[in-house]
């Protein structure tokens, strides 16, 4: 599979990591053809993986390469990591209060951004949508990094970020899916709506890619910045649901899976 995705273009290489993080979506969702609802504590504990895996993708995947590559320039090497980081999270808080949505497991009187009367699948589904958007960029932009030819970003290291978030897709479409099927939504349209918060990953990692081919000093800036949006996520949204239902032990073992799994993923790949 290396091989294969080595004589390919930098964008082609980041659609197809990032088709598959969305077809992983896709099969989690898939779950609603055999089963209404999905366990409390199983929720919590997958919650708790995809917080894990995102932390982890966000410091040896994103923050260490980003901070590589500066090493030797004019700036101090810890800079554009930091700006960078700053920013991601900053645009996503941004986003965060001009869109409405609404977070898994939250009654619809919590929802956040401005007021609406959309449906509450519809804000379930861009809540999801929203921190596809940094998941994404980070897969497109650690696969455009590897087009600069430095040491900090392997082809191995951007497939094993693309596999570690595809992995904590899965338990997403689920958590998605199932609860519209539980609110009386037939198996198609939960399906199809789970999957859908999925769409936006190629976009994203296409854009990523993309960017940092066109202009490569920004790639430091950009690998923290996928980073600084995912953190936000993670600290935002997916630790206090895993949180919530009272499951925290379970939570919070997810969380330590999660984190093991993609920095041995990293590390043995990378």
């Amino acid at each position: 599979m290396v091989e294969y995705l080595a004589g390919l273009h930098p964008v082609v290489q980041a659609l197809l990591a990032t088709l598959f993080t969305w077809f992983m979506t896709a099969l989690g969702s898939a779950g609603v053809f055999f089963h209404k609802t999905i366990n409390r504590k199983l929720l919590d504990g997958f919650l708790g993986f995809a917080a894990g895996v995102m932390i982890a993708a966000s410091f040896w995947s994103l923050l260490a390469p980003a901070i590589e590559m500066s090493e030797g320039q004019s700036l101090p090497n810890w800079f554009p990591a930091a700006v960078g980081f700053a920013l991601g999270a900053i645009f996503l808080s941004v986003v965060d209060k001009l869109i409405p949505h609404l977070h898994l497991g939250f009654p619809i009187e919590e929802s956040e951004g401005p007021k609406t009367n959309w449906h509450r699948s519809i804000l379930l589904v861009t809540a999801i949508t929203l921190h596809n958007i940094p998941e994404g960029l980070a897969v497109g932009v650690a696969f455009g990094a590897v087009a600069a030819n430095l040491d900090a970003a392997t082809l191995t290291g951007a497939i094993a970020l693309g596999i570690g978030i595809g992995l904590q897709n899965f338990p997403e479409g689920m958590a998605v899916s199932m609860p519209l099927r539980r609110e009386g939504m037939s198996r198609l349209k939960s399906f199809w709506y789970g999957q859908l918060s999925g769409v936006v990953e190629p976009i994203a990692g296409v854009l990523g890619a993309a960017i940092v081919l066109i202009a490569r000093p920004v790639l430091p800036y950009a690998l923290s910045f996928a980073a600084g949006a995912m953190i936000f996520v993670v600290v935002e949204e997916l630790i206090p649901e895993s949180q919530r239902g009272g499951n925290t032990d379970i939570a919070t073992l997810g969380t330590i899976g999660g984190f093991l799994v993609m920095m041995i993923l990293d590390v043995a790949l990378g």
